[in-house]
Order: structure tokens, then sequence, then C-alpha cells
């Protein structure tokens, strides 16, 4: 029997296999391209700048809209 036919019987089966699970699961690791360090490195470091920019751009919006607040109704 190969592998196809042994997953399909699994599957029809309605049962539940551990085995068959981690097996699947090691199977999809191994197709998984995994990034170089100086690219989990880089694209970090855009994350962390992009989230700075954007808690510093929502920061001035806040105060801006707390100033024409006060000059409103203060």
């Amino acid at each position: 029997m190969s592998k196809k036919n042994e997953a399909e019987i699994a599957e029809t089966s309605g049962g539940f296999s551990v085995n068959k699970f981690v097996e699947g699961t090691k199977e999809e690791f191994e197709k998984v391209v995994w990034p170089s360090r100086k690219q989990v490195i880089s694209e970090s470091a855009a994350v962390l700048l992009m989230v700075t920019l954007s808690a510093a751009l929502i920061f001035l919006v806040d105060k801006l809209f707390t100033w024409g607040a006060q000059q409103v109704f203060g």
C-alpha cells in the first residue's frame, strides 16, 4: 500500500492517528524555507521601526486633537 492510500484510509476511517499526525507534521516542516539570520534581523528591525513610527504618529495626532479640544471647550 502506498503512503497516499494509507492516508486516505486513515482519513476515511474517522479515527485520529497520532503517528500519522506526527509524520504529516514532519513532512510539512521539511517543506518550510527558513529565513537566514541576516533576513530575520533586517525584517525585525523594519517591524520595530514601523511600530515606533506608527506609535509616534498616533501620539502626535492624539496631542493635536487634545489641543484642539482644549481650544474649543477649554
